[in-house]
């Protein structure tokens, strides 16, 4: 049972990012370093108040070290969890206890990845991750991972409740229209359904243009308790929910390829935060491929399932359309270093702050954040609010 009593006793103060799509001639620290420095800028704090820090990475199992090294901190607090793409929304909780514990005064959760300038050899590291992170089920028949799984949970989803690549394709054109809404985005280009159809397939029923991008990028935020983020300087943005699940590592190893363990993170969230899906709005989920989104409108409580297809269909989700989702343009257009789940975190904050202009949502005060890690392996799910929301 989480305690009640973190429910908005914890708010984010500060977020930056950097490197945004290319970072050429930066290392993936370097650009850590400078998105979390805007953080806490952002913040009004200086690096020195940071007595707490969570941070993770796909290269480095002990990554917190050397990041606390080139931050020049000495935190009572240190979460170097790592659960894929959703560990900076999962960060969260841990972050919200040492802060309500009285162990650290102020949290900064980073991360930074170079995976589009770098010069290191992709298959290489996949070769070496198969060792690292054995999956026996899998593995032996060498899948292109993670593209193949996802595609495996698309397919499943149009065999057994008539989802077309036309829903799919829905998500990627609204995703396109937020971002050329965003300046920071990546992808500014039309996009339409037709495009989308017929770009170049990579695993059936899978188009380039139903998979996330491959870019650079960092980001950050900085947490502290409630009463603190009255007194700096940016509108606070409280975290009413949060919960994380994970029910399997391999897709092979999923009792249902259309059902993911975000319907157990949503639930905890959601009654945490006391709201229902229908309060919210604006979501930003983690769209690494088309089928993500639908999945996680379903398991999330937006629609039933099997009703995903629908609810994307006729710009549902696009601007002007009944929810915004993804409104940076989300991992399919507007940025995607490897590990999403912090920027969809960074773009829920600025939109309740109202900071986000021409891709704006007004009169915003609840935003739900949902991170996605490994082949639907970990879900984390936030929900966030402003002082109206408490």
């Amino acid at each position: 049972m989480i305690d009640a009593k973190l429910r908005g006793a914890t708010a984010i103060v500060g977020v930056g990012h950097a490197g945004l799509g290319l970072a050429e001639g930066y290392t993936e620290m370097e650009i850590l370093v400078q998105a979390a420095t805007r953080a806490v800028h952002d913040a009004g704090l200086t690096m020195q108040d940071i007595d707490g820090i969570a941070t993770a990475s796909v290269a480095s199992t002990m990554w917190a070290m050397p990041v606390i090294e080139h931050l020049g901190i000495k935190p009572t607090f240190i979460d170097n969890t790592m659960v894929g793409g959703s560990s900076f929304v999962a960060h969260l909780m841990p972050a919200m206890q040492a802060l309500a514990s009285g162990q650290c005064n102020a949290v900064l959760v980073c991360y930074g990845s170079t995976q589009r300038s770098s010069t290191l050899n992709r298959a290489a590291i996949g070769n070496m991750r198969k060792v690292m992170d054995p999956q026996p089920y899998e593995n032996p028949y060498q899948p292109l991972s993670p593209l193949s799984s996802y595609a495996l949970a698309a397919a499943r989803h149009m065999h057994q409740y008539g989802t077309t690549r036309e829903h799919l394709a829905e998500v990627a054109v609204a995703a396109r229209q937020w971002a050329q809404l965003n300046p920071e985005a990546s992808m500014r280009d039309p996009l339409t359904i037709d495009q989308v159809l017929s770009a170049r397939m990579v695993s059936d029923p899978l188009t380039v243009r139903d998979c996330c991008l491959v870019s650079d990028g960092a980001g950050a935020y900085v947490l502290v308790r409630a009463d603190r983020a009255k007194t700096l300087k940016q509108k606070p943005v409280y975290v009413l929910g949060n919960s994380t699940a994970v029910w399997n590592r391999q897709i092979s190893s999923m009792g249902d390829l259309t059902v993911t363990a975000a319907k157990q993170s949503g639930k905890i969230a959601f009654e945490m935060a006391g709201v229902k899906p229908s309060d919210i709005d604006v979501a930003e989920v983690y769209d690494a491929f088309t089928i993500n989104t639908i999945l996680f409108m379903e398991d999330l409580g937006f629609c039933r399932k099997g009703e995903g297809g629908d609810f994307v269909s006729k710009g549902g989700i696009a601007p002007g359309g009944h929810l915004p989702v993804n409104t940076n343009g989300g991992g399919l257009s507007c940025v995607h270093p490897g590990m999403y789940g912090i920027f969809i975190l960074i773009e829920a904050v600025r939109q309740l702050r109202g900071q986000c202009d021409a891709r704006q949502v007004a009169n915003a005060q609840l935003a739900v954040v949902h991170g996605n890690g490994g082949t639907l392996s970990s879900q984390s799910t936030a929900i966030l609010g402003t002082e109206a929301a408490l």
